[in-house]
């Protein structure tokens, strides 16, 4: 198959039919304004031809690094397939538009939580939290719960995208995509 990200697509699809928990769960990477690499979990949104789509808070430390440096990497790993991929690329926020769109999609006490949560702060305990949120519910009240100003996306444009097969005797199947003006390079690589 030529096109990598269809292939995501439909290893994405595979997991997705396989009932694995959390199929869309990936591994980002970035590096701070220090240079020191991170790493954690999030869910991806989307993906299309233009990229793969994630949200956070934009004062996270993960947003404030993409924003410095927009160099960013995904690692999905599905172990009851035996399938790893692996994509590296640069981040660009998401429009308001698709921002907007997205909030609108998630449960109610997640937009609120959004409200309240002043991502990756310290607090005084659990219960600090849990005051915020009830201020975030009775600012809203039944109405509406708009999108948080703070509160955005990145999409991370895929430059090198790998695709792993678990094999036997690690023998295992490695294909490498390269974006080059003229589309994707596919090369074999040894395990």
């Amino acid at each position: 198959m030529k096109d990598p990200i269809v292939l995501f697509q439909d290893w994405l699809q595979e997991a997705v039919d396989a009932g694995l928990k959390d199929p869309t769960a990936m591994t980002v990477a970035t590096v701070d304004v220090d240079g020191h690499p991170d790493a954690r979990m999030l869910l991806l949104k989307g993906c299309d031809e233009r990229g793969f789509v994630f949200f956070t808070n934009m004062e996270s430390p993960k947003a404030r690094a993409l924003r410095n440096d927009s160099r960013g990497a995904l690692c999905f790993f599905w172990t009851q397939l035996d399938r790893q991929v692996r994509i590296r690329g640069r981040a660009a926020i998401v429009s308001d538009e698709e921002a907007d769109a997205y909030f609108a999609t998630r449960p109610r006490l997640s937009q609120i939580s959004a409200w309240a949560s002043k991502q990756s702060r310290t607090m005084q305990g659990y219960f600090e939290l849990e005051a915020e949120v009830a201020k975030a519910a009775i600012r809203f009240g039944i109405g509406q719960v708009p999108r948080p100003p703070f509160w955005s996306g990145f999409r991370l444009v895929p430059e090198r995208i790998e695709f792993w097969t678990g094999k036997p005797y690690r023998r295992h199947q490695r294909i490498l995509y390269t974006r080059t003006a003229d589309g994707w390079e596919k090369q074999w690589l040894y395990p």
